[in-house]
């Protein structure tokens, strides 16, 4: 028997070999998704992973020969891409206060020791041995060092490091008495000037007589170096139309002020205070002891600050005076150029027991790192032992045009490429950045689900076109032995 065998010609495809071709392709196109998958599925506990899609497209087509002329038929598939799917994984608690995650778009900078740049969504950061905020790899955060005086990142972009761990000493700069005096109160130290004349800095651990004042407020400031000290304001009723005087002392031991002498010491300053018939403060007056018993009255025109009336204790005695500290006096009103405006809360004067209703300072002393916290905003703030509160950094995220075109590094790090654009680099929560959720890592944003689901489906394409291979070698065994 004579068996033909058609000849195709070099430019004709032989369907018989092109359809074990087509399988083979889809073989391995399958494989590499389902190492994708595989990727995906091992890194479903990795912090900030961001999981890979994959998708395919057909091969360009070849003609065959049909009854009706000619017809294409494809050549199987290949693998299009793989690309990052940056949706948001969710938040797991942290019990570190420098764990972050980013709760939006964006990632964060971390540079290397040979200050190259790099970005993560991955949180898990700490201070190292040097004091620099760094990640698992040792790379620093990037971020920008808070102005202490406005409060607000300036610079530009540099590495969050720790240089100190204390908070330094602040002299108080603002005294606040806030009282209500007694509308039906005796004048105990009657005369002018009434408190001032019982006044005296000799007899130092009770300068001033009981009986001598209606009411008293203490209240404790900080001088240059941090140490702190008792402020005494002494009120009384001065007359019957409302008027009550004050003096403001310190411990007489502690005035160091040049030329402080006798009965003056510890007497830093005396006034009135002008109520009216409603019991609201609408005026006041100051003169200042210069230590030896010299008045110097204070003019609401020129002598104030923000308002105030200041005194201006020495507690370290330069002899030049350069130590004196100006502190203002707030009893609640603040003159505004031709009046005297009562604030809330404000000073009283009413039928009621004297009492105070505030009092604080500003000013505190020095203070050692206690704790830190990172808000929403990034911005990293430091708590100290004087129960001071200092913003210190604030941490950079950036965002790229083209996320998918970044370099991905492993350790979940990525780098810039002239495909992503180049990093859009800002404060959390502006321009389209994601906020900072304090406390917290991202976790992996893998779906086991669609994993598994995605694995299923490859395995059964990759089944069928092992049996596609399987026919066609059949196939082609039975043609070689009709041949033979």
């Amino acid at each position: 028997m004579c068996v033909h065998v058609r000849q195709y010609p070099k430019n004709r495809e032989d369907p018989m070999i092109q359809g074990i071709s087509s399988a083979i392709s889809a073989l391995t196109n399958l494989g590499k998704r389902i190492g994708n998958v595989a990727n995906n599925i091992s890194n479903v506990a990795t912090q900030g992973y961001k999981r890979s899609r994959s998708t395919a497209v057909d091969l360009p087509t070849y003609s065959v020969s049909t009854a009706s002329g000619t017809a294409r038929v494809g050549r199987g598939s290949a693998l299009e891409d793989i690309s990052k799917v940056f949706e948001q994984g969710s938040f797991e608690p942290a019990a570190s206060p420098t764990s972050m995650a980013i709760g939006g778009n964006g990632f964060f900078v971390v540079r290397d020791s040979d200050g190259r740049s790099y970005y993560t969504r991955e949180g898990n950061f700490h201070f190292d041995q040097n004091g620099s905020l760094v990640n698992s790899q040792g790379y620093i955060v990037q971020g920008w060092e808070i102005d202490p005086a406005t409060g607000s990142p300036q610079g530009s972009l540099r590495n969050i490091a720790m240089s100190a761990f204390s908070s330094p000493p602040q002299a108080s700069t603002i005294l606040t008495d806030i009282v209500n005096l007694n509308a039906v109160a005796a004048d105990h130290a009657v005369g002018p000037a009434g408190l001032s004349r019982v006044w005296d800095g000799r007899v130092p651990n009770k300068p001033i007589g009981d009986l001598n004042y209606e009411y008293q407020t203490s209240s404790k400031i900080h001088d240059s170096i941090g140490a702190d000290h008792d402020v005494n304001i002494y009120f009384d009723k001065a007359g019957p139309d409302g008027t009550w005087e004050y003096i403001v002392t310190i411990n007489p031991t502690e005035d160091k002020r040049a030329g402080v002498t006798g009965a003056n010491a510890g007497l830093l300053a005396r006034g009135t205070m002008e109520f009216n018939n409603s019991g609201q403060l609408t005026g006041m007056s100051m003169e200042l002891n210069d230590g030896s018993g010299n008045w110097l009255p204070q003019d609401p025109s020129t002598d104030l600050t923000n308002g105030h009336f200041t005194f201006r204790p020495d507690f370290l005695g330069n002899p030049a005076g350069a130590t004196a500290m100006p502190v203002q006096l707030d009893f609640g009103s603040t003159y505004n150029g031709n009046n005297w405006v009562p604030a809330e809360p404000s000073s009283t004067q009413f039928a009621a027991p004297s009492h105070t209703i505030l009092s604080s300072a500003d000013g505190y002393n020095a203070g050692e790192l206690d704790s830190i916290s990172v808000g929403t905003d990034g911005v990293i703030s430091g708590y100290y032992s004087n129960g001071n509160r200092l913003d210190l950094f604030q941490v950079a995220t950036a965002t790229f045009q083209n996320p998918n075109g970044l370099e991905q590094l492993g350790n979940n790090l990525y780098a810039e490429t002239r495909n992503s654009g180049n990093a859009l680099t800002g404060s959390p929560g502006s321009g389209g950045r994601g906020g900072i959720v304090p406390n917290a890592l991202e976790s992996s944003n893998v779906d086991l689900v669609e994993e598994f689901s995605s694995l299923i489906l490859f395995q059964r394409n990759f089944e069928a076109n092992l049996k596609t291979v399987e026919v066609e070698n059949k196939l082609k065994g039975d043609i070689i032995n009709i041949i033979s």
